[in-house]
């Protein structure tokens, strides 16, 4: 750490609230624990979590950064003492326990990945928080197999965008929902098979229309209580839904649970953050042997459609607000 500055360049959030709370600050460059590695960072993802850390209403769990920033790719520029795959020098994407939002980052070596071949720092910072929440819900737990069908909602979101490609690339049948017609020609264009403006069109109905009656096998969901009754009619016999966020709500009332049964489906989701260094270790491992040859294969690639410096971060937070973007907000240090 001797050759490391003491301080770097961070973005504060004071006690929280609107995006005119994230400053620029200064403080401590952190000292990776035993089994971190330490990265200067070059670009980091902005995520709905990050939204809900800034507002309030998503704290960081206990031993975490208390800044923001819940992914980053840059140049491993520390390690400690347990650590054993990489070295100073090394570049590195990695989903983070929180902090990234700062020119300095610590994170597990477990949760760091080398960057795809042919990837910049950009594209790599990119990946960690969609594809790791992906690959445990979508094909973790909603059990998604090649030749099933899926439907997807929020399309053009980060998850949205990862989701369709994933799908598509390991033999699945893609609908997805969105806001607009622009939209759903990104959906189209990322591959989805079929499209549902959800502000024109009954999605559920469109997809009982799709399918011949039949239904979905998995629905991965990030609305949540207003879509429930909708996405438990769009499944098929032995159809799994996956809750990953709440967007619009989370008690859901006057539903039918009556298809639940007769229908023998599954009601499953989770979220990332409390997992344990183990638990994303494993999702990393997994990632790299099956997703990684398709990111350098060019058969999934994360969709960019803005950056802002790492002091433009409100700027960055007020368009992820807005849902006016189609794929992943960036920030870049340096």
């Amino acid at each position: 750490m001797s050759s490391l500055p003491a301080e770097m360049t961070q973005i504060d959030h004071g006690q929280g609230g609107g995006p005119e709370v994230l400053v620029v600050g200064r403080g401590p460059v952190p000292a990776p624990k035993p089994d971190e590695v330490l990265i200067r960072t070059e670009a980091i993802g902005v995520n709905r979590p990050d939204v809900a850390q800034r507002s309030g209403s998503y704290p960081p769990p206990p031993g975490a950064s208390p800044l923001i920033g819940l992914e980053c790719a840059g140049e491993v520029v520390a390690v400690g003492d347990a650590v054993r795959r990489f070295k100073p020098g090394d570049k590195v994407c990695a989903l983070t326990n929180g902090g990234a939002y700062a020119e300095y980052c610590a994170a597990p070596e477990a949760q760091a990945l080398p960057w795809p071949r042919g990837f910049d720092a950009l594209r790599a910072a990119a990946l960690p928080e969609t594809y790791f929440t992906v690959w445990a819900n979508l094909f973790g737990h909603g059990r998604l197999a090649a030749g099933e069908s899926v439907l997807v909602h929020g399309g053009t979101s980060g998850i949205g965008v990862t989701a369709i490609q994933l799908a598509k690339a390991f033999g699945a049948t893609v609908y997805a929902t969105a806001g607009s017609p622009e939209k759903v020609a990104a959906c189209l264009e990322l591959g989805a098979d079929a499209a549902i403006d959800y502000r024109a069109e009954d999605f559920a109905a469109r997809i009982k229309e799709l399918t011949g009656g039949k239904g979905v096998d998995v629905v991965l969901d990030m609305v949540g209580a207003p879509y429930f009754a909708k996405n438990i009619r769009s499944l098929k016999l032995d159809g799994r839904l996956v809750l990953i966020a709440f967007l619009n709500g989370h008690e859901a009332e006057k539903v039918d649970l009556r298809p639940i049964m007769v229908k023998r489906l599954t009601v499953t989701g989770s979220t990332m953050r409390p997992r344990t260094t183990a638990q994303k270790g494993e999702i990393a491992q997994a990632l790299e042997a099956k997703v990684w040859p398709m990111l350098e294969a060019g058969q999934a690639q994360p969709r960019i459609f803005r950056t802002f410096p790492l002091a433009q971060a409100a700027e960055a937070h007020r368009l992820m607000e807005s849902s006016a973007h189609i794929g992943k907000i960036m920030l870049t240090v340096g």
